[in-house]
């Protein structure tokens, strides 16, 4: 018989600003939610031009773009360029060090660009890896619907109900699955042992947890499951007025310590401090940074 997981806490996300003029609800990376490893934060953006995210480096961490509305273009140092659209995900992989610019489109209907940002930590051992990049389309996404069809899960990264993700696209393993509950529809997600997870709600109010433990929250609220148990239980009461849509993320917790200073993710102090000479001095993988300016993000700088 599986266990379901415990709820360790459930807390809403505040909106604060970021880069150039950006919103973003931030949960993990606060004073709510540090230490969650191989998690280091997820910022929930709404941005339109002339706001973004312009030329910035990073050093040591994976990052995962899930664009829900718009569309957003990126640009690196390497020469690396592309677009993601609603529905679409980037994987990037900073290793050693990139410098890049992620920009919003002006949309037709004058709507915001909204998306998803996850930081995973890397492995000490790929901390100064080659960069990377990969594109994961919506396309390319593999689907299943249970309960009925009253539940319909986007299987972007590991397993579900049968069905497996398309690619591995992380190094840190991480599961994510992309989760809609129609009223009167119930999941039981199996979660790999011992790894990390919890649900970020975007809309509709949705029920996590069973028994005395079930907790109920609205939208743009993390929930944070116990590492023990088998699965992640969610539903949805049948007589709600709408959906409940949620991501579910989980990763194998890394045991190694994290010293960060904005988008510097090292293991030491002293490796914190060479990021940072390195970046100034353009060496040591930031060498394509001298002079480099991207052109998406000229019109911010």
């Amino acid at each position: 018989m599986s266990v379901s997981r415990a709820i360790r806490k459930a807390f809403l996300a505040v909106e604060q600003s970021e880069g150039m003029g950006a919103r973003v609800r931030r949960s993990i990376g606060t004073s709510k939610l540090r230490n969650f490893s191989p998690f280091l934060m997820l910022d929930h953006f709404t941005v339109s031009p002339p706001a973004g995210f312009p030329d910035h480096p990073h050093r040591g961490q994976e990052t995962i773009t899930y664009l829900l509305k718009g569309g957003i273009d990126h640009e690196d140092f390497a020469g690396n360029a592309g677009t993601i659209g609603p529905g679409d995900l980037q994987f990037m992989t900073a290793g050693k060090g990139i410098m890049h610019a992620e920009m919003p489109h002006k949309n037709p209907d004058g709507g915001a660009n909204v998306g998803l940002q996850l930081w995973v930590d890397l492995p000490e051992n790929l901390k100064f890896c080659e960069p990377r990049y990969r594109d994961l389309r919506a396309s390319e996404i593999p689907n299943i619907d249970v309960d009925d069809d009253k539940v319909h899960i986007k299987v972007i990264s590991g397993q579900s109900h049968g069905v497996d993700s398309v690619k591995e696209l992380a190094y840190t393993p991480v599961w994510l699955l992309d989760i809609n509950i129609k009223p009167g529809g119930k999941v039981q997600q199996e979660l790999p042992a011992g790894w990390n997870a919890f649900a970020y709600t975007l809309s509709g109010s949705t029920a996590f947890g069973t028994g005395k433990d079930q907790t109920t929250v609205g939208p743009y609220h993390n929930v944070v499951f116990e590492q023990t148990g088998d699965v992640a239980v969610a539903e949805v009461d049948k007589d709600a007025t709408g959906d409940g849509h949620f991501i579910l993320v989980a990763g194998l917790p890394l045991d190694q310590k994290v010293v960060q200073y904005g988008p510097f993710v090292l293991n030491t102090q002293d490796q914190v401090y060479q990021a940072m000479q390195d970046f100034q001095s353009h060496s040591n993988g930031f060498e394509r940074g001298k002079g480099w300016r991207s052109e998406i993000g000229k019109g911010t700088v």
